[in-house]
């Protein structure tokens, strides 16, 4: 079990990390090239990853890794390299933190899967958790850019884990499956980016490190070490080792010198204790509602 724990709090940890790490890539790449140079990296290790074990990624699947990697790896990472360029990586993880209450109520739109009443509970006093970091809890309220970019991140990577429960394959292993998603997903960024007209460039040595610590930690190690936790812990508790997300970004911001202000604080414990209360529950249909699959 303690090999469990620790793999599943690493794979949180490279989560909350990639806050951190964005902020020298988007500070030379645009937020196009970005996303399209992480996923490329790691669809091409999932894909040798695939090789290796000698699976296949089957075509009459393809619709399922379209729609699911448009939506989770596209989606995501490309609102989430645009937020990383105007907001802070504290301010980033905090509004991701609310990750598993958001694909709660997803869920129950597209799944029809009831919140229990912890999440309804935890829910509102999460968002004002999150209002409280956005808004800075000063004289002068505003919402950056940026943190809007990142709430919507975040709604496609909830919807993206209602999608993996409702769609993917049984037949197919987790890993294959992924590939196949990672590789539809890098292909639309890459796309994308050439639309836009960027031109992909050797990042420096600082922003190149970054990116492809991304791309291997806080993408392809990262769903591994996850779904190894799901496996033997389930994905209730699982869920509480998100809590290391935004926890992670602000001791990497305080070793930056950028500690966190009052405001992030205060947000960040409300955020914390409700994420926590709605996934510790005695009941145990509660962890039915909680996809089991890893974050890209």
């Amino acid at each position: 079990m303690l090999k469990t724990y620790l793999l599943t709090a690493a794979a949180a940890i490279f989560w909350g990390a990639n806050f951190n790490l964005a902020k020298p890539v988007v500070a030379e790449m645009s937020p196009y090239i970005a996303g399209a140079s992480r996923y490329i990296l790691a669809a091409a290790i999932m894909l040798m990853i695939v090789k290796f074990r000698r699976e296949r990624i089957p075509a009459r699947h393809l619709k399922t890794y379209l729609t699911l990697g448009i939506v989770g790896v596209f989606g995501f990472n490309l609102f989430f390299f645009l937020g990383m360029q105007t907001t802070s990586a504290v301010n980033g993880a905090l509004i991701m933190a609310l990750n598993p209450l958001f694909t709660a109520v997803i869920a129950y739109f597209v799944l029809n899967d009831k919140p229990n009443n912890r999440q309804m509970l935890a829910f509102p006093v999460g968002i004002i958790g999150v209002a409280i970091v956005v808004l800075g809890a000063g004289a002068e309220l505003r919402v950056s850019t940026g943190d809007i970019f990142i709430f919507i991140a975040n709604l496609n990577w909830a919807l993206y884990n209602v999608l993996v429960r409702k769609l993917m394959p049984k037949d197919v292993s987790g890993i294959a499956s992924t590939a196949g998603i990672m590789t539809v997903g890098a292909v639309a960024l890459t796309l994308v980016a050439l639309i836009h007209g960027d031109a992909f460039i050797m990042p420096s040595m600082i922003a190149g490190s970054a990116l492809l610590i991304m791309s291997i930690c806080g993408g392809v190690l990262s769903y591994l070490f996850w779904n190894a936790g799901i496996a033997n812990l389930g994905p209730a508790k699982a869920a509480i080792f998100m809590n290391l997300v935004p926890l992670t970004s602000i001791v990497i911001a305080t070793f930056e010198g950028l500690p966190p202000n009052f405001a992030q604080i205060v947000g960040a414990v409300i955020i914390i204790c409700a994420v926590t209360y709605s996934t510790t529950s005695n009941n145990n249909t509660d962890s039915s509602k909680i996809p089991a699959n890893g974050r890209e």
